[in-house]
């Protein structure tokens, strides 16, 4: 059921319309009673019924609301007009607000792609995009928005790993733009049959769960320690290359392949090492 716009009277010159005719009616009744003859006096009741039918039909819009109306159980119209206005009294009017609103999740413990359990919370911000869907395509859309929002996100997390050493691969941890556009579409699928409009969606909270945090947290320290020496290897060895060409380059020490090996050896102890290297003095020849 798609919304669909309905016009109302204004409010102000419908209650001074109320007002005028009750007042009219009550003078008619109480101050000229023995003077009225009878279709008078009919029709002053009838000013009466009329101002109070005129005030019944009264309801008030505020900014960035609307009000959805219902005439015997059947789907009127949506007025989106604020102020105070004026519809068939007989109409049920039920506010929908239509104001942005945000609301976090609980952390949820979910086993990543890997299997992994986690924490992970996320930060939704929404609004009604259609009243009529908000109201009648399902029973409590505010309860709809926040179960529904946790059932994508649970989705969501179990598509990824928390971590990866692969810089193609996406990770929840690593990815953030990539994986809060994921949630925002797998969330405003869900919401889209009833009514609502995901402006953003965002993860507040990611961690390993307790239990395995700590046996997490060394995994990671390992694979930062091997992170680190593949690219202190990989210097050193460009180091080592470019001293020996320097060296054949200006052809002031001739070394053989033994001396070139040692030199080797000792350039990659040195700049591999995890401490500062022990010089040791030679006082001998080097023939």
């Amino acid at each position: 059921m798609k919304e669909k716009p309905v016009s109302s009277l204004p409010g102000i010159p419908t209650v001074a319309a109320a007002i005028l005719s009750i007042l009219l009616g009550l003078y008619l009744l109480l101050l000229e009673p023995l003077r009225l003859s009878p279709q008078l006096a009919v029709g002053a009741v009838l000013l009466v019924l009329l101002g109070i039918f005129l005030g019944a039909g009264l309801y008030k819009v505020e900014p960035n609301q609307s009000a959805v109306l219902s005439l015997f159980g059947r789907y009127v119209g949506t007025v989106r007009e604020d102020g105070l206005r004026w519809s068939n009294p007989f109409c049920a009017k039920r506010k929908v607000s239509l104001r942005v609103r945000n609301f976090e999740s609980g952390k949820l413990k979910v086993n990543d792609l890997e299997g992994s359990p986690i924490e992970i919370a996320a930060v939704i911000v929404w609004q009604v995009a259609d009243s009529a869907e908000a109201v009648y395509n399902v029973d409590d859309y505010e309860s709809f928005v926040h179960i529904q929002s946790e059932a994508a996100l649970r989705a969501m997390a179990t598509s990824y790993p928390y971590d990866t050493t692969e810089e193609s691969h996406i990770a929840l941890r690593s990815h953030p733009q990539e994986i809060s556009h994921h949630l925002q579409e797998q969330i405003a699928e869900r919401l889209g049959k009833a009514g609502v409009q995901v402006i953003e969606a965002r993860i507040s909270h990611l961690a390993y769960a307790p239990e395995i945090a700590q046996a997490m947290l060394q995994r990671q320290q390992a694979n930062a320690v091997i992170a680190a020496r593949t690219r202190i290897v990989a210097g050193a060895v460009g180091m080592v290359e470019m001293a020996l060409a320097e060296l054949e380059k200006n052809g002031s020490i001739h070394l053989d392949e033994e001396r070139k090996a040692q030199m080797v050896s000792n350039l990659l102890v040195v700049l591999c090492g995890d401490r500062g290297p022990q010089p040791v003095v030679n006082t001998g020849s080097l023939s």
